[in-house]
């Protein structure tokens, strides 16, 4: 079974969501060192149904590359995600049945269920 993480070791509230649980048996990705691969951005994407959903729009990159989030297409979502780690929404739960995606209240409750967190 596939269980991969997808995070950043410079962000803190990765750090914070994956020390809630026990990863012991997930594969755990640095996208800076490791970034993601077509093939996994493919996985991802079957979940989501969208490049979108996986998009940071939070990343420095949009600035400093004038994208106006605004006018890309699916296609330039696709393109940028694999181009540059800071793309991807952070972090990223991905088992054969399920994808968590990013660090929104909801997601992180969602991940506390999947893993049988209590409050």
């Amino acid at each position: 079974m596939m269980k991969k993480v997808f995070y950043l070791n410079t962000c803190d509230t990765c750090r914070k969501i994956l020390a809630q649980f026990d990863l012991t048996d997930w594969e755990l990705r640095e996208i800076k060192k490791e970034p993601v691969t077509k093939e996994e951005l493919a996985a991802m994407y079957k979940k989501t149904k969208s490049y979108e959903a996986l998009f940071s729009k939070k990343s420095t990159q949009i600035k400093l590359r004038g994208l106006d989030t605004k006018s890309l297409q699916e296609k330039d979502f696709k393109e940028l995600l694999l181009d540059h780690y800071t793309f991807l929404k952070r972090p990223v739960f991905l088992t054969d049945s399920e994808i968590f995606v990013g660090n929104d209240k909801k997601n992180v409750e969602a991940l506390r269920e999947f893993f049988g967190v209590e409050d």
